[in-house]
Order: C-alpha cells, then sequence, then structure tokens
C-alpha cells in the first residue's frame, strides 16, 4: 500500500482528472495515487516513483483504468509484489497497476478438480491451498516471492519444474480492456518468459488438475522445498537471481568461481550467499544495481567468454538501453 501520509482519491467523484474527460469513477475501495513511491513495493526496496498508481477492486474499474490510460496514451506498466524487478531511480512516467485487492486474490477448486487463482494469488498461498485439498505437484513453487500474475509473466521456475508445467487456462485482459480465457497451449512461453504476457494483462490462471496425495507428504515435501531454499539464498532485500542462466551452466557458479562473490557498487553488493543475487545494503539505489550488472558482465565475458543476461526486468526499460 501508499506510504505514510500519501493522500488518496476521493472517488466519490471523477479520480484525479486522470479519467474525468469521460467521467469514469471507480470504486470506493479502489485505490489511485499520483507520484507514488515504489521502492518500498519492492523486493529489492530501490527506485522512483509512479506518475500514477491504482490498485482497482474490481473488473470493471481495471477495464476503466485501461480505457481511459489508452485515451489519454498513458503507458501501463503491471507490478506485481515486486520481486524480480528493478524501479529506476527517475521512477517511470506511466500508470502502474497492481492487482492485489481481494477480487484479484481468490483461489477456487473448479468441479472438474482443477484450480482457479487469481493474478494478486501469492505462490505460497496457492501451495498452501493445494496441500490443504491434498493436490499435489506444485510443491516447487514453495518459497518464490511472487505472485499468480508474475509467474505466469515471467513462466517462473525453480528445483527443475516451470510454472506454465502446470497451467491450463490464462485468463487476460487486453491493453484496450477486452477480457480473454486462453488456453496454454496457444501460448508461446520459454524460460523466463511468456510473450503473448508481454503486451496483455494476466489477470488469473486455471491450474491443470494436479495428483491427488496425502496432506501429510505434501506438507513434507513443501518443508524441503523451503529449506533448501532458504539455506541457498540470501536474507537481504534482493530482486531475487540477477542474471538468466546461461545454457549449460548456472550464473551463479560462474560468479563465484571468478571471485566475484562480495564485490560491491555503492550500496549494492553481490552477495555472499549465492552469486547470481545482488542485495541491497541499506542504502542501495538503482545506479549501483545498474552499474554492478555492467561490472559482472564485463568480468564473466572477459574471463569466460560467457555473455550473461538479466533475469531481473528493469520496469519501464530495456536493458540494452542502459548496459
Amino acid at each position: 500500500m501508499s506510504d505514510p501520509g500519501t493522500t488518496r482519491e476521493t472517488h466519490s467523484a471523477p479520480f484525479s482528472g486522470f479519467a474525468s474527460g469521460n467521467g469514469a469513477k471507480l470504486l470506493p475501495e479502489s485505490v489511485f495515487l499520483e507520484n507514488e513511491p515504489l521502492a518500498r513495493k519492492t523486493t529489492l526496496g530501490v527506485g522512483g516513483s509512479a506518475r500514477f498508481y491504482a490498485e482497482p477492486a474490481s473488473i470493471g474499474d481495471l477495464q476503466s483504468l485501461l480505457k481511459e490510460a489508452r485515451r489519454r496514451a498513458v503507458r501501463v506498466l503491471l507490478l506485481g509484489r515486486g520481486s524480480n524487478v528493478l524501479i529506476p531511480d527517475e521512477g517511470v512516467d506511466a500508470l502502474v497497476l497492481r492487482l492485489q485487492q481481494p477480487v484479484w486474490r481468490e483461489i477456487e477448486q473448479t468441479e472438474d478438480g482443477r484450480l482457479s487463482a487469481g493474478a494478486g494469488v501469492r505462490l505460497r498461498k496457492l501451495c498452501g491451498e493445494a496441500c490443504r485439498l491434498g493436490l499435489g505437484g506444485l510443491e516447487f513453487l514453495e518459497g518464490i516471492p511472487g505472485t499468480v500474475g508474475g509467474a505466469l509473466r515471467m513462466n517462473a521456475g525453480a528445483m527443475g519444474g516451470w510454472f506454465f508445467d502446470l497451467v491450463d487456462e490464462v485468463r487476460l485482459m487486453t491493453l484496450d480492456g477486452e477480457e480473454r480465457l486462453v488456453p496454454a497451449r496457444d501460448l508461446h512461453y520459454e524460460y523466463r518468459v511468456c510473450h503473448e504476457l508481454l503486451n496483455t494483462i494476466a489477470i488469473g490462471a486455471v491450474i491443470a488438475a494436479p495428483v491427488r496425495e496425502n496432506e501429510d507428504a505434501i506438507r513434507l515435501k513443501l518443508t524441503e522445498f523451503q529449506e533448501k531454499r532458504t539455506g541457498a539464498q540470501p536474507k537481504e532485500s534482493s530482486a531475487g537471481c540477477i542474471f538468466k542462466n546461461p545454457n549449460g551452466d548456472y550464473a551463479g557458479r560462474i560468479i563465484d568461481e571468478l571471485g566475484l562473490k562480495g564485490r560491491r557498487v555503492g550500496d549494492a553488493e553481490v552477495s555472499s550467499v549465492h552469486g547470481n543475487f545482488i542485495v541491497n545494503r541499506g542504502e542501495a539505489t538503482a545506479a549501483n544495481v545498474i552499474e554492478l550488472v555492467r561490472v559482472l558482465r564485463e568480468e564473466v565475458r572477459r574471463r569466460r567468454s560467457v555473455s550473461l543476461e538479466p533475469e531481473v526486468l528493469l520496469f519501464g526499460g530495456e536493458w540494452r538501453e542502459v548496459l
């Protein structure tokens, strides 16, 4: 949510002039803010503000925001839980949408045994609900600090599994406000990307009927995955793995072998626990992180002839523009 002291809009009137041109209004539960700081909404804790920021409380409000953004030629960006993203220090001149109101966090089991989950559902909650229902196969998601929407956008994965291994259908919305239900087989996804979701908004997913298992057995697997992740990753603020793994190798292993753990720019530092994590030692800036990414890429390219590509998204921008 917003920082203390931030003024919220009164939704009985058109919101902040942004949509006043066509008289659109938001529900009282929706949030609409201007010049909203984003750093605290991310796991790394750096970056500037959004020109416009909204948390729509309904499908209708999301459609209203998208249509007005299109009418006014305002760029639209999606922010989930804030992991796997780097917010630029200068912020973003855009409407930033966050699907974290209750309507986006609903989970239910369908009549045919599948799971339907909104984009705002945290992956840990999805795992917990599947465990409660005695449905196995989702355990590898335990501990990934993201939401269903982010997992779809990035085809999140861990421990040899990918999110799209589980997905039957994706509920999405175009930037024109049109809802669609798309079979996963009709989407084009690969390591850390679903191409159709680069220019649309995932609002939910239907998970293929998981394997029915004993709840205690599932809970044991969840604990094992969580312990593996906890022991192998830093506790300090980070955005997750900073680089994609190159073919046949691991970015963290290469960085470790080259003695680059502990390399630092300002308060951005390569973790001593895992070489593929950049942590915030307290007062890091996005510029610090970008410079450290540049240093690591140059060292790895020079000494190993390997080109590491960032996995973390440069929010609202392209890495090629800054590296």
